[in-house]
């Protein structure tokens, strides 16, 4: 699943550890996410959606 995480959270100035922690994941649960390694769960998707003020659809997209 292609992801706009990375962008998202580079704008914002935050590392991988900073966004981990508002999270509540591992530094390596994000980079897993950001390198398309792991597909977040649905609770974790919908927080993530929400940190960001962003629809589900418009972070992750399938292909």
């Amino acid at each position: 699943m292609k992801n706009r995480l990375k962008v998202l959270r580079a704008e914002r100035g935050w590392s991988q550890q900073d966004l981990a922690e508002r999270l509540e994941v591992s530094r390596q649960s994000v980079n897993a996410i950001e390198t398309g390694k792991y597909d977040p769960s649905l609770p974790l998707a919908f927080r993530i959606a929400e940190l960001f003020d962003m629809r589900i659809e418009d972070i992750f997209q399938k292909g």
